[in-house]
């Protein structure tokens, strides 16, 4: 989360001279390079089957329809508005996890990430004179929640299975044939010219942002359940909220604040919150080798099912 939570600031920096179509697309593309040379550096093995097709949706979702989404609204719109209406992207993914993985989060969960996105959207709402008064950027903001809640649950499941690194570089791969036209048709319409800055800005979204991030969150999501794990999300707007004051000279005024400690709060609860795993998954605690260290895959991937005890259950 503390990597993402500087997304939003260096996107408002990056758009401030760049396209947002060329900074959406091409930070994709010099993430699929490097996911690309890792790929091939330590020589994986290639997802099959319908993994494809669930690496489209993570691709769709945090590849493309996230940061081109957000690059978009953020032309118009400022970091900290933008950093608290993506609060409600813990809430999505929960639901989603819940459709996807068959998790059952109990009442109390639901009660708390309720209440974070009820505070996130009145942040909105308020902000942009009123339910009545959204504007397009809100609406860009909402969709971009929508994608990302999408790739950051399949995303999850996959990470189980092809490790959470391997999850991120093969969704980038596959998605570089449509980012990279993309790239090509910004550049040919609009050729970049942005400041050191904004350059720097958008080195970070493509390295950081839009890949290393992901092998952290990846991992934590696989280790599960999302649903719980989603709702660290909500750290995320209130740092986002304070480098957009450090960096960009926004002003951090009351309700915004109060926006960021109302949400980041609702996640405490929700963490708190014991959630009931989706039959057949095992539980929390992970297995431990003979050597004591955390059992699974290399490279990321989720532990492997408990050893049975003594009494053989």
């Amino acid at each position: 989360m503390l990597a993402f939570s500087f997304t939003v600031p260096f996107t408002r920096i990056a758009v401030a001279g760049l396209d947002p179509l060329f900074i959406g697309a091409g930070r994709a593309v010099v993430a699929a390079a490097l996911a690309a040379t890792a790929l091939g550096v330590t020589r994986q093995r290639a997802p099959h089957g319908a993994q494809w097709w669930r690496l489209a949706v993570v691709g769709g979702g945090v590849v493309a329809g996230f940061p081109l989404l957000t690059s978009f609204a953020l032309t118009s719109t400022p970091a900290s508005h933008g950093a608290v209406v993506i609060a409600l992207l813990p809430a999505a993914t929960a639901v989603v996890a819940v459709l996807r993985a068959g998790e059952r989060p109990p009442s109390a969960f639901w009660l708390a990430t309720g209440a974070g996105a009820l505070a996130a959207v009145g942040f909105a709402a308020v902000g942009s004179g009123g339910l009545g008064g959204l504007h397009g950027a809100d609406l860009l903001l909402f969709g971009a929640v929508l994608a990302a809640a999408a790739g950051y649950a399949e995303g999850g499941l996959l990470a189980r299975e092809l490790g959470a690194w391997q999850t991120i570089s093969w969704a980038l791969v596959l998605a570089a044939p449509v980012t990279g036209l993309l790239t090509l048709v910004s550049v040919a319409t609009d050729p970049p010219d942005g400041t050191p800055g904004q350059w720097a800005a958008f080195g970070y979204l493509a390295g950081i942002s839009m890949f290393l991030g992901f092998f952290a969150w990846y991992r934590g999501l696989a280790i599960g359940p999302m649903a719980r794990v989603s709702q660290m999300q909500l750290v995320q707007p209130v740092l986002s909220i304070v480098w957009a004051g450090l960096l960009l000279g926004e002003d951090l005024t009351a309700g915004t604040l109060a926006g960021g400690l109302a949400v980041i709060a609702c996640a405490g609860l929700a963490v708190r919150v014991r959630t009931r795993p989706a039959p057949g998954v095992p539980a929390e605690r992970p297995a431990v080798s003979p050597g004591g260290a955390p059992a699974g895959r290399p490279g990321g991937s989720a532990p492997t099912r408990p050893v049975p005890g003594p009494s053989g259950r």
